[in-house]
C-alpha cells in the first residue's frame, strides 16, 4: 500500500512539473514578417551603346506571407564606359519557393528609369525619366540566420516610353543582405 502511495504521488509530481517544463514546440507560423536590406554589385547590357555598365544596387523585401512578398530596389551605375547610364529606382511584388536553406524567387518590378549621356557623349541626348518595369528571377542562399547572399538576381528591364522603340537592358546583380526577424 504504501509503495502504491508513494508510486502516486511521484506521478502527481512529475505532472505538476510538465507546466515548468516548456515541452511544447514554440510556433512556428507566429511571425508577421521578414525584412532583409542588401547590397550588392549589379552590371548591366544597356542596350544603348557598345560596352556593359557596371555599379551598385541596393533592395529591400518584406516577406508578408510565406510565399508572398514585396521588393523594392535601386540600381545605380558608376562605372559608365561610353558615359551612359541606366539608374532605376523599382518596386513590386515577389513570389518565393523555399527550399531548405534555398530562396528563389520571380518578381515584376515597376518604377522609374534614369538615363543619362555626358554632354558631348552623343549627338542628341535623350536625358531624362522614365516608365521602367522589370519582370526578373533570383535565388537568395541563407548562410545564417541574419546574413543571406543574394547568388543572382536577373532582369529584363522595359523601358517603353524611351525614344521611338524603348529599351530593354538586360540586367544581373549579386550581393549579401542582413535579415530582421
Amino acid at each position: 500500500m504504501l509503495k502504491r502511495h508513494k508510486l502516486f504521488g511521484c506521478f502527481a509530481c512529475i505532472l505538476g512539473l510538465a507546466t515548468w517544463s516548456h515541452g511544447q514546440a514554440v510556433p512556428t507560423a507566429s511571425r508577421v514578417g521578414s525584412i532583409q536590406a542588401g547590397i550588392g554589385g549589379v552590371v548591366a547590357n544597356p542596350d544603348y551603346g557598345q560596352s556593359n555598365i557596371e555599379g551598385l544596387t541596393f533592395w529591400g523585401d518584406f516577406d508578408f506571407l510565406y510565399h508572398y512578398g514585396v521588393e523594392g530596389e535601386i540600381h545605380y551605375y558608376v562605372r559608365t564606359p561610353t558615359d551612359i547610364s541606366e539608374d532605376t529606382y523599382l518596386a513590386g511584388p515577389r513570389y518565393i519557393y523555399r527550399y531548405k536553406k534555398i530562396d528563389g524567387y520571380a518578381k515584376l518590378l515597376f518604377g522609374l528609369g534614369r538615363f543619362g549621356t555626358q554632354s558631348g557623349s552623343f549627338a542628341n541626348p535623350a536625358t531624362g525619366s522614365y516608365f521602367v518595369y522589370a519582370p526578373g528571377f533570383g535565388v537568395d542562399v541563407h548562410v545564417t540566420r541574419h546574413i543571406n547572399i543574394r547568388a543572382i538576381d536577373f532582369e529584363v528591364q522595359k523601358w517603353p516610353s524611351f525614344a521611338a522603340h524603348g529599351l530593354t537592358p538586360l540586367v544581373g546583380s549579386a550581393g549579401v543582405s542582413y535579415v530582421f526577424h
